[in-house]
């Protein structure tokens, strides 16, 4: 059974295909005065008339004016394509005899066609905006013809006769200057203004039939509301076929379709809606109303954005377009990046008022290898801050940085981008504000510092503790003995000291010991004891001593030693306050 049902189908698309006996009256061989035999398509006065214009095939409208109508105007709005259209007036030597017309099955329109008779061309025009002929009628014309074409694909236009002077008010009136002007453009927003139309502006203070629609999009400005509603439509079709890809496909689908194509071939012209609330529901108006002015927020940043204003009149369903307009946003505002020095030792501070809470810093390691080390290191226990290392856009690493000394190995890059952030708004005190960067209303800062390793192959080896130890059998009255923890590294050890004052040394000195990025650097040379080099291959017994003197007896002491490095920043090992004995 289902043989014998694709056998005929087979057959009848055969059948059709080629033997139909139907006339060809869309053939391209066809000459200009061959008039299919088809219903005459009458052009009504005061009526807007839509019509489907199919690829590369003329249409007429035939229509005739009142005895006293010296004016006419004749208005065509394609929808999205460049259109061909043209008015004539033709004008017959003899009147068709009356039983011509009812002995054939020819209408009224084409026995005058076939007529020996002359005809004039009054207008012609090629383009995808609205356009109106306004003139004069003819003095002799028996007919007047609208031929309209589309050569690119398949369109609609809509057609308005009007008869008589002055406009026909069925239109939306559009001031001489058309443009739409930008006033100003941000990186998410750009405000439009446009000269009012005077269909609005002659409108009572209660009638709301006249309202402008303000349309953005990405791709291109439309010349109509219908072409941007068509764009809509083929964007979902589009997203529609994709879907749709894996659908069978079989002989009465395809058998089906070229019966419609033949029976929708021609199809007869609609009256426009009355109304646009029904045929462009879907377009979403960014702005609405009756104000000429129009802020477009929620854009991208750096975006082209293309911008097109309408009036609608929503009694008669019909609308008219200003002259669009195209804005490009602005960038995102980019933060300073600030380039850092081979071995600088930089202060990073962020402000306690103001949006400043993170900042960007650039470094390019010497060397072939391409390899360097950031060392970072925050000055207050209470504070957030998070580094983040990227290169060519790739993040490399990200962590939070504390008390404790953050070594990040650099490899394999040219370049490195350095984010710090601040996170949370933290009010903890500020250690180590003898330097002068750390002075003022603080949140948060950072410790430094980034050099190039020629030779290394990674982080640097720490010790395994940063405690000093003090020994009590030896301290006397004016020395003191202390004893650190090494690495197996040769490296550099200098030992400072201060003296405390009497309030400082009942208070345990706390103000002295709560100071991890007081270096080296913001120390006075007084301060400084001694420097010494030490170097211990096993890590278990990396232990250095060293012998303070000049002491006075029975004062209290804080004892810092810094670690000194050729790359990175000096390690500070916790603060030691010991005070010598009075009596010896």
């Amino acid at each position: 059974m289902a043989l014998m049902s694709l056998s005929w189908c087979l057959g009848a698309a055969l059948a059709l295909l080629c033997g139909s006996p139907w006339p060809q009256a869309h053939s391209a061989l066809a000459p200009e005065n061959e008039v299919p035999l088809r219903p005459t398509t009458w052009l009504p006065e005061g009526k807007i008339t839509s019509i489907t214009l199919p690829k590369g095939r003329t249409r007429r409208l035939y229509f005739t004016l009142k005895k006293k109508a010296p004016v006419m105007s004749v208005t065509v709005s394609p929808c999205d394509l460049p259109i061909e259209w043209t008015l004539a007036a033709r004008t017959l030597k003899d009147k068709p005899h009356k039983s011509l017309q009812w002995s054939t099955k020819k209408s009224v329109p084409e026995v005058w066609w076939r007529g020996p008779g002359t005809e004039e061309k009054m207008h012609s025009f090629t383009g995808s905006i609205v356009n109106t002929y306004r003139g004069p009628s003819h003095p002799h014309a028996s007919i007047y013809i609208v031929r309209l074409r589309s050569k690119q694909q398949n369109t609609q236009a809509t057609v308005y006769l009007h008869e008589g002077l002055g406009p026909s008010g069925v239109f939306p009136l559009i001031p001489a200057d058309p443009r739409v002007h930008t006033l100003g453009v941000g990186m998410t927003s750009v405000t439009l203004s446009w000269v009012p139309s005077a269909s609005i502006n002659s409108l009572p203070h209660k009638q709301k039939s006249y309202e402008y629609c303000v349309l953005v999009n990405s791709q291109q400005n439309y010349p109509s509301l219908c072409a941007a509603r068509e764009s809509m439509r083929r964007e979902k079709e589009q997203k529609q076929e994709s879907k749709d890809k894996r659908r069978r496909v079989t002989v009465w689908p395809i058998l089906k379709e070229w019966w419609w194509q033949q029976w929708h071939s021609y199809p007869e012209p609609q009256s426009a809606p009355s109304s646009l609330n029904d045929e462009y529901a879907d377009l979403q108006c960014v702005c609405q109303g009756t104000e000429s002015v129009c802020t477009v927020s929620e854009l991208l940043p750096d975006t082209l954005y293309y911008f097109d204003v309408y009036v609608m009149d929503r009694l008669n369903g019909t609308s008219m377009a200003y002259k669009g307009t195209y804005a490009r946003t602005h960038e995102e505002a980019r933060a300073a990046i600030t380039s850092l020095r081979e071995g600088e030792l930089r202060w990073v501070s962020f402000n306690n008022r103001g949006s400043n809470s993170e900042q960007f810093f650039s470094f390019r390691p010497r060397g072939v290898q391409q390899s360097g080390l950031l060392t970072l290191q925050s000055c207050g226990a209470r504070e957030k801050i998070k580094v983040t290392v990227s290169s060519k856009g790739q993040v490399l690493t990200s962590q939070a940085v504390g008390v404790d000394l953050a070594h990040i190995w650099l490899q394999g890059s040219p370049s490195y981008l350095i984010h710090l952030e601040r996170e949370g708004t933290t009010t903890g005190h500020i250690s180590g504000a003898t330097n002068p960067a750390l002075t003022g209303s603080l949140t948060a800062s950072v410790k430094m510092q980034t050099s190039s390793a020629y030779h290394r192959r990674g982080v640097p080896s720490l010790p395994s503790t940063l405690q000093i130890k003090s020994f009590n059998r030896l301290r006397g009255c004016n020395s003191v003995t202390l004893a650190w923890m090494g690495t197996e590294e040769r490296s550099l050890y200098c030992v400072y000291r201060r003296k405390l004052g009497n309030h400082e040394a009942e208070a345990g000195g706390a103000s002295a010991l709560t100071a991890p990025c007081l270096g080296p650097e913001s120390r006075s040379d007084t301060e400084r004891v001694l420097c010494k080099y030490f170097q211990e291959l096993n890590p278990r017994r990396a232990v250095t001593t060293a012998v303070i003197g000049g002491l006075e007896p029975g004062t209290a002491y804080v004892f810092d030693v810094y670690l000194m490095r050729r790359w990175g920043i000096p390690i500070k090992y916790a603060s030691k306050m010991l005070k010598t004995r009075k009596e010896c």
